[in-house]
């Protein structure tokens, strides 16, 4: 049987994906599993040994229907479920299986505070759509691979580093996900051990400001490397500090203690740090009990009451404690 995933966006969502791959793959004989996703979010996939074949969302659509057709797929798993992909499925008329969102489920979290979302993470939620082809979770956790050329050498990061470093992952998606700056540098000022700041272009100016307070024990390697060359220093790293972003899932896939802390969104969205059956220590850092919160489900540029206290309130202490009792570092 040929499938055809889909999920376009973004590199945690994605990631999340990856049990899907696996076990389709494995688990439906003779199975030729395609998987498509925006240009932007092909070295996410690219180097998946699941993947028969990466289709990319780029500039022509008609062009894209076009080979997709000649591919005579039997099944689409959608995992993205917007009206794009309904668009899509509609123009492939191939039978299909939905990942459902929650949408009304999720606005009533946002907006009344009704949580009557399941208790179940989003992998599992994913895995639903497998259920007529009896594939099941094999519970082996996330997937992420790298190929051998985005490897990072030692001769690429501080001789004070080479020992060993824990990751903080400063960037994320939204402004109202993030630790205020003055909150991040605090943090690694207190922090007694080799940092390694993680970010993209757009935080680079940020992790210049954070490790100018100490720049032996801090390395600014935001903007510097590419997303799986940053993947393969999370893999490098004692321990991953982070927001709810896509390097927390690429965390977990890794199999490394994480310290999630989370503003605007919370991890009962289902989109916390997934291990499957391995027992790996983590904790989530948050302000509980806080009536606007989650104030969305995905992010704002800045906090719509002005006064940001899910991350305001947040203790410099309450992680520097929860370092210590996770990884025994001060």
């Amino acid at each position: 049987m040929k499938f055809l995933i889909i999920r376009f966006s973004s590199i945690g969502d994605i990631v999340l994906t990856s049990p899907v791959v696996r076990c389709l793959k494995k688990q439906v004989q003779g199975a030729e599993v395609h998987f498509l996703t925006k240009k932007s979010f092909a070295p996410v996939v690219e180097n998946n040994p699941y993947i028969d074949k990466i289709h990319l969302l780029s500039h022509s659509w008609e062009l894209m229907i076009y080979e997709l057709k000649s591919e005579h797929y039997d099944y689409i798993i959608d995992l993205h479920h917007n009206m794009r992909t309904f668009r899509l499925k509609k123009e492939l008329g191939v039978k299909s299986f939905s990942f459902n969102k929650l949408n009304v489920r999720k606005w009533m979290l946002t907006n009344l505070k009704w949580d009557l979302l399941p208790d179940i993470h989003i992998v599992d939620r994913y895995m639903e759509t497998l259920q007529s082809f009896d594939v099941k979770n094999d519970g082996a956790a996330l997937d992420y691979f790298i190929h051998e050329n985005d490897e990072v050498m030692q001769k690429d990061i501080p001789t004070s580093h080479q020992a060993g470093f824990i990751s903080i992952v400063i960037g994320a998606a939204h402004n109202t996900k993030k630790l205020p700056l003055e909150k991040l540098k605090m943090l690694c000022t207190k922090i007694n051990h080799p940092i390694v700041l993680l970010g993209g272009k757009e935080d680079a100016e940020n992790g210049k400001e954070i490790s100018s307070v100490d720049q032996v024990k801090i390395y600014n390697a935001c903007g510097k490397f590419k997303l799986n060359e940053s993947a393969d220093l999370v893999r490098k790293s004692k321990l991953v500090i982070t927001h709810d972003t896509g390097l927390m899932h690429i965390a977990a896939a890794f199999k490394k203690p994480i310290i999630s802390i989370w503003g605007n969104t919370v991890p009962e969205f289902g989109m916390y740090p997934y291990y499957g059956n391995s027992d790996i220590r983590n904790a989530k850092i948050e302000i509980r009990n806080l009536k606007c919160r989650p104030c969305s489900k995905i992010g704002y540029n800045k906090c719509p009451k002005g006064h940001f206290k899910c991350m305001n309130n947040i203790e410099t202490d309450t992680v520097l404690e929860t370092l210590r009792k996770l990884s025994g570092i001060t």
